[in-house]
């Protein structure tokens, strides 16, 4: 329009009453700001013009909602098969940050911090798993002498199994038809099928192969959420605060507390478990008390599964004819468990987030059922956010007397 009016006027096409209507409409324009729309071309016949009103800001919304659900959805089918390492770097990430901002106020931001941590969860994990394995081919070799030995002199009988409070005729008798004739066990062990055997190895090794893949990608996520953990919690929480309200930062911070809580009722407690019973195995002469102590300290990771493992090593030492050390192993293994499962671990974990007994076990088992090992960190974490949520919407308030969800009203 301004372009217009110049071009009029300074070709004498307008009157002086034109001129003044022009300027009167150019200065009204300009000063409501909207002159610098009439620069733009004006619209061709096939431009379509929508009207902005307050059904088309709800479409438009609702559009923009579904669009994002859609590329969320689509995201999380394309990376399925890595969400468990990224669910596991999280965790990792969880559990050692605290640890890991008291490094850095200690020594600085740099970019090898992230680094050194990586490696020190890669080692906690790599370390028992290699000496674990070194153990399982030093046994698989002392197993196939031990086969080779059976088969051409068969199984003595221990010198406990005559002197069993009852039927201790008969089992001699079965022992010595069965276990000491070198011609039935041996067509015992011809009976096992070898091929199936090696189909089970081979398939061992695809899943240590995938497992291991994981790992590392877990590693790396680890590694990049300690490198940007500040800006990844302040988008987190400005997120959930978008989403949510104040109540969705008090769920993150819950479900932290219940990882936190869970590595050290779980973890830790389990470690302590393996180290107590690493002691008595190697006071009772219990066979291999490294590795059994490696197995009784992952095993007692969830509640009430260290048994069958204490239970084992009370049998081997049976056999050995050790019944003393059994009735040791047995007796300090049940102390253990019962004390670590029925009272430090649930103080542990429902401590931190307030959860009862009853809440944290049932997290701890739901969640190992529906999602294996890392369903030890996330049971309690959605248990955790669940007992809240049930808190926030029973609550009384206690100006009123009603409950939380009427004080609306």
């Amino acid at each position: 329009m301004l372009l217009r009016f110049l071009h009029l006027s300074s070709s004498g096409l307008l009157s002086s009453e034109q001129v003044s209507l022009h300027r009167t409409t150019v200065q009204t324009y300009f000063h409501s700001g909207i002159l610098m729309t009439d620069f733009s071309p004006p619209p061709s016949p096939d431009t379509i013009t929508v009207e902005a009103s307050a059904s088309t800001g709800t479409i438009q919304r609702r559009a923009r909602g579904f669009l994002a659900l859609f590329f969320v959805a689509i995201g999380l089918y394309t990376l399925k098969g890595f969400l468990p390492a990224l669910l596991w770097g999280c965790v990792f990430a969880i559990s050692i940050w605290p640890l890991y901002r008291r490094a850095e106020l200690r020594f600085g931001r740099s970019d090898w911090l992230p680094m050194v941590f990586t490696l020190a969860v890669a080692l906690i994990f790599l370390v028992p798993v290699s000496l674990v394995g070194v153990k399982v081919a030093d046994e698989a070799r002392s197993a196939l002498e031990w086969i080779d030995d059976v088969r051409n002199n068969g199984i003595p009988m221990p010198e406990w199994v005559p002197h069993l409070p009852f039927l201790s005729a008969q089992a001699t008798n079965w022992w010595q038809n069965h276990m000491t004739s070198p011609q039935r066990l041996s067509h015992l062990l011809h009976s096992v099928d070898v091929g199936h055997g090696m189909q089970m190895t081979k398939q061992v090794g695809s899943q240590l192969a995938r497992r291991g893949t994981l790992f590392a990608f877990s590693l790396l996520t680890l590694f990049f959420l300690l490198k940007d953990g500040d800006s990844v919690i302040r988008k987190c929480l400005l997120g959930s605060q978008r989403l949510f309200g104040e109540q969705g930062e008090s769920l993150a911070k819950q479900m932290i507390s219940s990882v936190h809580g869970t590595l050290a009722g779980l973890v830790l407690v389990g470690l302590g478990e393996g180290a107590i019973m690493g002691i008595v195995y190697m006071a009772t002469g219990a066979p291999q008390p490294l590795l059994f102590a490696m197995v009784t300290a992952v095993a007692a990771m969830i509640p009430f599964l260290a048994w069958p493992t204490v239970g084992l090593v009370a049998l081997l030492l049976l056999a050995k004819s050790s019944m003393i050390g059994a009735i040791v192993v047995s007796a300090i293994g049940s102390v253990v468990i019962f004390i670590a499962d029925h009272f430090i671990r649930p103080a542990l974990i429902g401590g931190s987030t307030k959860m009862p007994f009853l809440w944290v076990l049932l997290g701890i088992l739901g969640g190992a059922e529906t999602w294996g090992l890392l369903g030890l960190f996330l049971g309690p974490a959605i248990m955790a956010a669940l007992h809240l949520l049930w808190t926030l919407w029973t609550e009384v308030n206690p100006r009123k007397g009603v409950y939380a969800e009427d004080k609306g009203s």
